[in-house]
């Protein structure tokens, strides 16, 4: 009996392990086929910044470089420097009517398009980098941000791909002494901040960083902002302009958005998709760090050899500044049921949030005299 049951045992492991042996084969054979079948997908990325410019322009270049090889080859990006493409004010349009499948710009661009659009990016007295993200990846912000694009008919999916530290508030000919001198003043300026700056008298226009050096020098404008100390320092305001002001009260943080049709964004796998999110977020934290890094140095080279005076708002300055702003939040907040949506969901979240910030971090040093 015994001998039997074993015989049998054994009879009925080797038919269950043949079993097993040609099931596995079958199943190795599905996913051998299943990766056959998926298709791999080029990128083509026009962009809005130079690719030369740290941390502003090469954010993209960090996600270009390892999606490939992360992706097993299913994924590949090819990053097209400004107008070599697409115009950088064009690439929405672009990649929702599949002109092109992907871009990356930032949603201030979209102003003209969607009023809420600069909330997305950059907001005048608002969130630091830390509390922008935390809107962003665990609050509603993310949603809202998808939404947008949504209800105003563009095809596309909005992947949050960078964000820079603070930008600075300006470069002028002459020290600012009061918001008196501002008025009449032709100046470059960006987003939601220019319309604070109108308030003051001041003729804003939204240049291309490329075209702001030939502006100041032309005398087409007379002040300009634009980027990091880092970036402004590579495009040349300082030869032009003595006078940097700091805090960037209007970009206290600046987002970057990879857009990707809709559609190819619906044809990728679960994994492809997957990817993307992760290595778009690995993105951000990079382009922060780097961002952080490289401003304490230029800063004070803008002083030490190029002779620029770094000054810092006052309390008087900043409270007109802020004032004017909260003119502006009621404006858009009248005229644009999104916009005053968006509103009160980051002010919601910003009401807990300040709480914690209040009394998590130790003060900031205070600005050399």
């Amino acid at each position: 009996m015994f001998n039997k049951t074993i015989s049998t045992l054994i009879v009925f492991l080797s038919v269950s392990m043949l079993v097993i042996g040609c099931t596995k084969e079958v199943e190795v054979e599905k996913i051998v086929e299943v990766e056959k079948t998926v298709e791999s997908i080029e990128l083509k990325v026009p962009v809005a910044f130079g690719t030369n410019l740290p941390s502003l322009g090469d954010g993209i270049l960090y996600i270009a470089d390892r999606i490939e090889p992360l992706s097993g080859g299913s994924l590949s990006m090819t990053v097209y420097e400004p107008n070599k493409l697409v115009a950088p004010n064009e690439i929405l349009d672009a990649v929702s009517t599949g002109k092109v499948n992907a871009g990356y710009a930032t949603a201030g661009y979209w102003v003209g398009k969607m009023p809420a659009s600069p909330l997305f990016s950059a907001v005048p007295f608002g969130p630091d980098a830390a509390e922008y993200l935390a809107w962003f990846y665990y609050d509603d912000g993310m949603d809202l941000y998808q939404r947008m694009y949504d209800d105003a008919g563009y095809n596309v999916h909005v992947l949050l791909a960078a964000i820079i530290p603070p930008e600075t508030s300006g470069w002028f000919a002459d020290p600012i002494e009061s918001t008196d001198d501002l008025d009449g003043l032709r100046m470059r300026f960006f987003g939601l901040g220019a319309e604070v700056m109108q308030k003051f008298g001041v003729q804003t226009s939204l240049l291309p960083g490329g075209e702001i050096f030939a502006a100041l020098e032309k005398g087409a404008i007379d002040a300009t902002e634009f980027s990091l100390p880092v970036v402004d320092q590579r495009l040349g305001f300082h030869k032009l302009v003595k006078h940097n002001y700091f805090p960037g009260w209007h970009q206290q943080a600046t987002t970057f958005e990879l857009l990707i049709n809709k559609d190819v964004w619906n044809e990728m796998t679960d994994q492809q998709r997957m990817i993307l999110e992760v290595i778009t977020k690995a993105s951000v934290a990079d382009s922060f760090a780097h961002g952080e890094a490289l401003e304490g140095v230029e800063i004070q080279k803008n002083v030490t050899e190029f002779g620029v005076t770094n000054h810092y708002w006052s309390d008087e300055m900043l409270a007109e500044f802020k004032s004017a702003w909260l003119e502006v939040v009621a404006e858009k907040y009248a005229e644009d049921a999104f916009f005053a949506e968006v509103w009160d969901d980051f002010a919601a979240f910003d009401a807990e949030y300040q709480y914690w910030a209040s009394i998590g971090y130790l003060p900031r040093p205070e600005p050399p005299k």
